[in-house]
């Protein structure tokens, strides 16, 4: 059975000691606002964030864009992909947190990720 006590704790913690009503509680303790911490990236809507990427909501970055020849055809496994016909031009970017190995690319107005494997980045 445990006293109630902790070793250092000079308190009593009988219940004659302890606060009447929650008011007194809560005067007592030190107030402390809390904040609801949501991670964001900035300009990226949250789905990015969350890890489900929708290129169509994306705005590419004010700088960083490059423009890339495509080496391969790449059929597109989802929604969320580019297609890709060998020896194109797009317009590649990427985003933070985003797969290092994939690119958000973008040619006309389709968008979507592409393998960064599939492309020659030029300047």
């Amino acid at each position: 059975r445990f006293s109630g006590t902790f070793v250092g704790n000079t308190e009593s913690t009988s219940p004659a000691a302890a606060p009447s009503s929650p008011a007194v509680a809560a005067a007592t303790l030190p107030a402390v606002p809390t904040i609801p911490v949501v991670p964001t990236i900035v300009g990226v809507p949250n789905t990015v964030a969350e890890g489900v990427l929708n290129p169509n909501e994306v705005k590419p970055p004010a700088s960083g864009t490059r423009k890339a020849r495509v080496l391969y055809d790449y059929e597109a496994a989802d929604s969320t992909e580019l297609a890709l016909l060998a020896d194109e031009m797009i317009t590649v970017y990427s985003l933070p947190g985003m797969d290092p190995d994939w690119l958000i690319g973008e040619r006309g107005n389709q968008k979507g990720k592409v393998p960064v494997t599939y492309l020659e980045l030029l300047s």
